[in-house]
């Protein structure tokens, strides 16, 4: 589906409205993504929970989000995309209300579940609303532009706290996110959508049958492997400097956020590339290029190589998991939302696993053994991607034929 008009296609700034509103959103569940490890410190010391209950605070927010993001697509494909972004909005909103002020873990661990509901349909619905919106390159382009915006919502709140903590307070700062939440779901209430695609009835059988199509599968993969590397890379790299080099915790915090900034860094000169070269060219490029820095990261002789990698690493994963999610969009438009629900729901399965697996590894033996995975990882994308534009190109061959 393209833009809107009646017939389901948007006038231009019709088009450019609900990519606004699909950015904002995309902030926010940057923010969702970033908030319990920021305001932990400030859990700790109100409510007094141990490490334990604190891991499991993240757990119970990675499921919910799981189980939302299997949801949110066909209730998009059959309903809309309004009224699912509107409520994932206003939940997320509530969750941030209630955590500045929950006195007890119990509604700590209720807001987390809410937050997880919440940022697990607005990723996957603008993400979806974004695919939807643009048609060949620029769809690889628009959706790269789009995980920037995640990235700022993720550096915001941390940089808040650490800037204005002593002014505005822990409360006061949670108050100020759930405003911004809201900011999106008033956008969301007042914007015209797309009608929904299949307004008349849900096709179950022919949704079914995308689900047996190896294409689908193929990408999920590599959004599975490229989530537990972003994962595992983003939790796990600052201890990695401190246990393994003896980095300073503030020298060691600086690399991670050299991570993330060249991840956005990377989307955005990666939205210009994508105009240039195929999608299945750019993930396989950006793919060698992350696994020569996950090797550089895993056998590195000093911590600078080691922060040198980590810092390459976020410019090689940049491009991949926007860029295979417009492969999804282009290969599976008329039920686009169901489709994203699926790969990207492998993606968090990939993101949940490896940094624990990461964790067991360190324990059984060091954290240099454990960014093994992210090399592992690298490797096995650079196949998947090669398998896709066999796929992909097999496809083309096909249409082209008279």
């Amino acid at each position: 589906m393209g833009a809107v008009n009646p017939s389901g296609r948007a006038a231009a700034s019709g088009v450019a409205r609900l990519q606004f509103s699909a950015w904002a959103g995309m902030f926010v569940f940057g923010i969702v993504m970033a908030i319990l490890g920021a305001i932990l410190p400030s859990l700790f010391e109100r409510i007094g929970f141990g490490a334990g209950a604190a891991g499991n605070l993240f757990l119970t927010m990675n499921f919910a989000m799981l189980v939302s993001t299997l949801f949110f697509g066909p209730v998009v494909d059959r309903f809309g995309f309004k009224a699912v972004l509107a409520f994932s909005a206003l939940l997320v909103a509530a969750a941030f209300l209630v955590l500045s002020r929950a006195s007890t873990y119990g509604l700590v661990l209720g807001a987390a579940v809410v937050l997880g509901l919440g940022g697990g349909a607005l990723n996957g619905g603008t993400n979806a609303l974004t695919s939807d919106l643009h048609e060949g390159e620029k769809r690889g382009a628009a959706l790269n532009v789009l995980g920037i915006f995640f990235g700022f919502g993720a550096l915001f709140v941390p940089f808040l706290i650490g800037a204005m903590r002593a002014v505005l307070g822990f409360a006061q700062i949670l108050v100020l996110a759930t405003f911004l939440s809201l900011v999106p779901f008033v956008v969301y209430v007042v914007l015209r959508f797309p009608g929904a695609k299949h307004a008349q009835g849900f096709p179950i059988k022919e949704a079914a049958g995308i689900a047996r199509n190896p294409l689908l599968w193929l990408t999920g993969f590599i959004l599975f492997f490229e989530s537990a590397n972003e994962f595992t890379v983003g939790g796990w790299i600052s201890t990695h400097l401190e246990k393994t080099f003896g980095t300073g915790a503030g020298a060691a915090a600086l690399v991670l956020a050299g991570y993330w900034a060249a991840v956005m860094a990377g989307r955005l000169v990666s939205s210009r590339l994508v105009r240039r070269v195929r999608n299945e060219t750019l993930i396989l490029a950006s793919a060698v290029l992350a696994l020569a820095a996950a090797l550089l990261m895993a056998l590195a002789p000093s911590g600078a190589a080691a922060a040198a990698g980590a810092v390459l690493i976020g410019v090689g994963f940049a491009a991949i998991y926007p860029t295979t999610l417009a492969i999804v969009g282009a290969n599976f438009a008329a039920f686009s939302g169901t489709a994203f629900s699926i790969v990207i729901a492998m993606g968090l399965v990939g993101g949940m696993l490896a940094p624990w697996l990461a964790g067991r590894i360190a324990e059984a033996s060091s954290l240099r053994q454990g960014f093994i995975i992210p090399v592992v990882d690298c490797a096995m994308i650079i196949v998947l991607t090669i398998l896709v534009r066999l796929k992909t190109g097999h496809k083309i061959a096909e249409v082209s034929q008279p």
